[in-house]
């Protein structure tokens, strides 16, 4: 027969019932089950109060905690909770300390749980594990401010009154700061482009464009370069196309649309002036009042600086000696040798340096890029297509 397990909740019933049984008399029962007398009082005690009920065991955490966290200091951290709704633990004690000036701010962890008790935190869903890894393009790092502007739509919602909205940020990746949030209409270059220039006179040109292929930025034309590139390139700005389909490298670009979403555009305003005056208070918050985690908790203004290159329009082409020189037509084609060659709609009134690579092959520059080349006729044959290769 297997050994009969009892546990320690039926070994007290049995205790009391036997106490009140008169089967024992108490020191007997006690040291029959073997416990101390003044363990025995207490189950008897709970047992005469309370039942069976008070024979269940209890939490041994005190009531009392002498280095628990102050309620003074939990309702700090709810208040700064509640004026930024969607800061974490790690931003609200980075924020702490610059307000209270003391190192004895309760940690991360701290805070997490005074959130979680008080219903203010949100479990996130659970993600896939990682795919397969693949060959990334080279990018540029940015070691210092304005090396990277990271630039890109939000993608268009409906304002309250019906009409389309089209944020378009820009980003410097080495400081984080936020340079611009215009609540555009559309993608179009024109648009774009006025939101730059302003860009530029105030905080000067970045060293790159860091962009996907989408317009105004991309294209199918020469070299996948869309308007705004080419009047970037004009500039001496070098733009910088990620691979299609992988936003994740511009990934820091993007976490921050998701910020913006959150803090700035949820609930949408009725018109483009209320939506635009958000975007600028959200702006103002982001750059000089949040920690950021990459930055050490620091505030991105804190890092950042204009830049050195001074804006003072396109710059005039200047090839060297050698070069045939083509201006893009309004069609965006140039005549070559009796033949019309389509080079890109975003080149029109572009002058093109075209250089003789081998016999029947040239190539064809923009400034200091290769568009692709244009082969002549070979053995009686049409001329070949024009080769686009896009740079990265």
């Amino acid at each position: 027969m297997p050994w009969r397990q009892v546990t320690p909740m039926e070994e007290r019933v049995r205790f009391v019932i036997m106490v009140e049984d008169e089967v024992e008399n108490f020191a007997n029962a006690c040291r029959h089950f073997g416990i101390s007398r003044k363990t025995g009082y207490k189950w008897w005690h709970r047992y005469r109060r309370e039942g069976l009920l008070g024979l269940k065991e209890r939490s041994r955490r005190p009531l009392q905690s002498p280095k628990g966290t102050s309620l003074s200091w939990k309702k700090r951290i709810l208040l700064l909770r509640k004026k930024h709704k969607h800061w974490g633990p790690k931003k609200l004690r980075a924020r702490l300390k610059v307000r209270t000036r003391r190192g004895n701010v309760p940690a991360s962890s701290t805070i997490g749980r005074i959130l979680a008790a008080a219903g203010l935190v949100r479990r996130g869903r659970k993600r896939r594990g990682a795919g397969p890894i693949v060959t990334a393009p080279v990018l540029a790092a940015a070691l210092s401010a304005n090396d990277v502007w990271a630039v890109d739509f939000k993608g268009w919602f409906c304002l309250g009154n019906g009409e389309r909205c089209e944020p378009l940020t820009v980003s410097d990746l080495c400081s984080r700061y936020i340079l611009c949030c215009a609540a555009g209409s559309n993608v179009s270059y024109e648009q774009a482009r006025a939101v730059f220039e302003r860009l530029f006179r105030i905080n000067g040109q970045p060293a790159r464009m860091r962009v996907d292929n989408g317009p105004p930025f991309g294209s199918r034309g020469a070299a996948g370069l869309g308007r705004l590139a080419v009047w970037w390139i004009s500039l001496g700005i070098e733009p910088e196309f990620i691979e299609p389909g992988h936003p994740q490298q511009n990934g820091s670009h993007e976490r921050m649309h998701r910020t913006l979403k959150a803090e700035a555009i949820k609930p949408i305003a009725y018109d483009r002036k209320t939506q635009q005056k958000r975007l600028d208070q959200w702006r103002r918050e982001f750059n000089y009042v949040r920690p950021h985690e990459a930055l050490g908790q620091e505030t991105p203004a804190t890092l950042y600086c204009k830049s050195s290159r001074i804006y003072h329009g396109p710059r005039r082409p200047n090839y060297p000696k050698g070069y045939i020189l083509r201006r893009v037509r309004t069609n965006g084609e140039i005549r070559w040798k009796g033949e019309k060659r389509f080079i890109g709609e975003a080149f029109v009134g572009e002058t093109l340096g075209i250089l003789e690579r081998s016999a029947g092959v040239h190539r064809v520059y923009f400034y200091e890029h290769v568009l692709g080349e244009i082969h002549d006729v070979e053995w009686g044959m049409r001329p070949s297509l024009f080769v686009h290769r896009k740079q990265k």
